[in-house]
């Protein structure tokens, strides 16, 4: 394909990522499942931070935590540095790869709004820009004639991405929750299976899991005896102060200086008041 050997490399990263990601045991369906041993790190969207991604990776020490398990999810699409910029959060994402590959068991993701976007070619416009074409750029200003390899293998990855966790103590992770006008048309069995096109089109389930927002408390508490939940961790909508608690719902933002992530014991029972004392600001990690 006359790759350059750092298209290689991320291309690599990428497909070996998917095929982890496709083969996990531990998942049905578009459902994962953590056990009631070990710690568990969830983090909300990271838009290409690599500060925050470089003190997640410092604080999990996976080389030396083997109980320890991470979630991430909205990796890409980070803002760029000035008008006109390209985005380079390739960057981020082709790290996170690697960082599965090498601790497979370990590091873990879930499909968002961003990121089916990208594969879908859903324009996502942010003051005025084409999210989308910003990231392009940056991919190709990364690696030039490789570009669509680079895609294509980023694609593979997307597709791979499940929809949601749950924890053997009641926690339901996922990047988002649908809509209160889509609570009806919501189709559960997203979760039990691989989606189909039309899951991952405007209108359905999948697409309106990971695009849903403006949550209100009665509306959490629905979904949480829908899905048999007790809390939920969730990301998507943007929290200036790092997170927000929404009924039995905690929202997480791992993008800017504010940035937190949350640890949590699997083999525990937690409140939310109990989980919101757990919080960590990415500040905190030298």
């Amino acid at each position: 394909m006359n790759e350059t050997p750092d298209a290689r490399a991320a291309c690599q990263a990428l497909q070996e990522a998917a095929e982890l990601i496709r083969d996990d045991p531990d998942r049905q369906g578009s459902l994962l499942s953590f056990g009631a041993a070990g710690q568990l790190v969830v983090t909300g969207d990271m838009h290409g931070n690599t500060r925050n991604f470089d003190k997640l990776q410092r604080f999990c020490a996976l080389e030396r935590s083997p109980a320890r398990r991470v979630v991430l999810h909205e990796l890409i699409h980070e803002e760029p540095q000035y008008p006109g910029a390209p985005d380079f959060s390739i960057d981020l994402l082709v790290r996170a790869a690697r960082w599965k590959c090498d601790f497979p068991d370990s590091v873990f993701f879930l499909q968002s709004n961003h990121e089916l976007s990208q594969m879908c070619g859903h324009e996502i416009t942010k003051g005025g820009r084409s999210v989308l074409h910003d990231f392009e750029r940056g991919v190709h200003a990364r690696y030039g004639k490789d570009t669509d390899n680079v895609l294509a293998a980023l694609n593979e990855y997307i597709m791979a991405l499940p929809l949601a966790a749950r924890t053997s103590n009641g926690i339901f992770i996922s990047h988002s929750l649908p809509d209160r006008v889509m609570m009806h048309s919501f189709d559960d069995s997203v979760f039990l299976r691989k989606p189909t096109a039309e899951d991952l089109m405007p209108g359905g389930s999948a697409y309106a899991l990971v695009w849903g927002r403006y949550h209100h408390p009665e509306v959490v508490e629905i979904y949480a005896k829908r899905f048999d939940a007790q809390l939920f961790l969730v990301g998507h909508t943007p929290q200036e102060t790092g997170y927000e608690v929404v009924g039995r719902m905690i929202i997480l933002a791992s993008d800017h200086a504010h940035g937190v992530f949350l640890p949590l014991d699997l083999n525990g029972r937690f409140t939310v008041a109990e989980l919101e004392r757990n919080i960590r600001k990415f500040v905190s990690v030298e």
